[in-house]
Parts: C-alpha cells; structure tokens; sequence
C-alpha cells in the first residue's frame, strides 16, 4: 500500500493531468479523466469483438484511473486498477496463448450452473472483506460502496480473461452501481462512460452469444 508520502509524491507529479480543463454539470473534467475515458471505451469495442489489443488498453486505462480515483479518495476504485493491470497481463497471454478444458485455444463459452454459484458467492464473500479493510485502513467515505463494485471487477476481469460469457452480466451490475458512485464524487464524465459500459454488457453478452460454438458448459 502507499505511503502518504509516496502517495503525495504520485499525485504532485500527476498535477499538470490534473488541471480542470471544462466543466461538466457542474464538476471539473480532467485532461486525465478525458485520456482514461477515451481509452476505455476503445477497450470495450475490442472485448465486443474479441480483439486482444483491449488487454493492453485496459492496462492504460486502468493507469490513468488509478491516479484519478486516489485524487478523490476512492481507495477501492484506485486499488482495483493496480489489481486490473496485473489481471490484464494475464487475460492478455490467456486470448494469446490460453486452452479451454479440451486443450483446443481457448473459446468464447458458458459457465456451468454450479460454476455460476461459485462466482456469486465469491463476489459476495470478498465484498465485505474489502469494505472492511477501506473503512479500517483508508479514510474514504464509501467504504461499502466502494467495495461492492470493486469485488465484483475482480470477478468479471477473472471471467473475461477465460472469455466466460457471464462476464457480461458481472459487468452490467458493476457498471450500473459505478454510474451512481462516481456521481456522487462529481467524477460525471466517468459516471457517462460507466452508464455506457452497462448498455454495453448487454450489447456485450449479445454478440458473444453469437460467438458460441456448440460444446457444453464449462465449471
């Protein structure tokens, strides 16, 4: 974890980034947040086509947003980013060179019920684990909130890295609960690309359910 120093080192650097460059609904927009914005939503359209170059996108993104979100204290959010770059990097060699349980390159596919059971409760039992270590050990504001979407991005990162399609509907619920938590930080660009995002996890799952090839479910 950073230090204070470290961290006030960090964001005196990213200053120049960080400088007000419009106005929207009343809250500043960052050159920043306008580079991080952009680049994610390049991201998505390569994950709608399954194109790996959204991997080291998300790696960049993922750079700018974590400066971004410590600048507001959304210590959840700004972890999640280290933790999605390193995902990344291993979602990246998973499309590249990755096999599916037949040893063919891997496919888009489903998870099993069961294995859909696994990855509710997984999201449900890291929820509090990381809201508790915001509140005790951050001083933001939202340490539930901050949590719920952040233990849910850990789940969907795992699931697209191994192209499961339910990656899609964990995205959707992340998404539309960031649009409401990045609101209420005046981070309104972010909000609009996280309202985005949810109409792109249905656009997502579509034209993944396209992709599927005929073979059974995977655990």
């Amino acid at each position: 974890m950073l230090t204070q120093d470290a961290l006030g080192t960090l964001l005196a650097w990213a200053q120049p980034a960080m400088q007000t460059w419009f106005s929207l609904w009343g809250s500043p927009v960052t050159p920043l947040e306008v580079i991080a914005f952009a680049m994610s939503l390049w991201m998505v359209a390569c994950n709608l086509k399954v194109n790996p170059l959204g991997w080291p996108l998300a790696m960049a993104s993922s750079a700018a947003y974590g400066v971004l979100f410590l600048n507001v204290r959304l210590y959840g959010e700004a972890g999640l980013q280290i933790v999605f770059i390193v995902l990344a990097g291993w979602g990246w060699w998973q499309w590249l060179r990755g096999q599916g349980s037949d040893g063919q390159a891997l496919q888009v596919g489903v998870l099993t019920w069961p294995g859909r059971a696994r990855v509710a409760l997984a999201w449900l039992l890291l929820w509090p684990l990381l809201a508790g270590l915001l509140d005790r050990w951050t001083d933001t504001d939202v340490p539930w909130w901050d949590a719920f979407p952040t233990a849910g991005s850990v789940v969907g990162q795992l699931l697209l890295g191994r192209k499961r399609i339910e990656n899609w509907w964990v995205w959707g619920l992340v998404n539309a609960v960031s649009v409401g938590l990045f609101a209420w930080k005046g981070l309104w660009l972010t909000a609009v690309l996280y309202a985005l995002f949810t109409a792109l996890s249905w656009w997502g799952w579509r034209a993944w359910h396209a992709l599927l090839p005929t073979v059974k479910a995977q655990p």
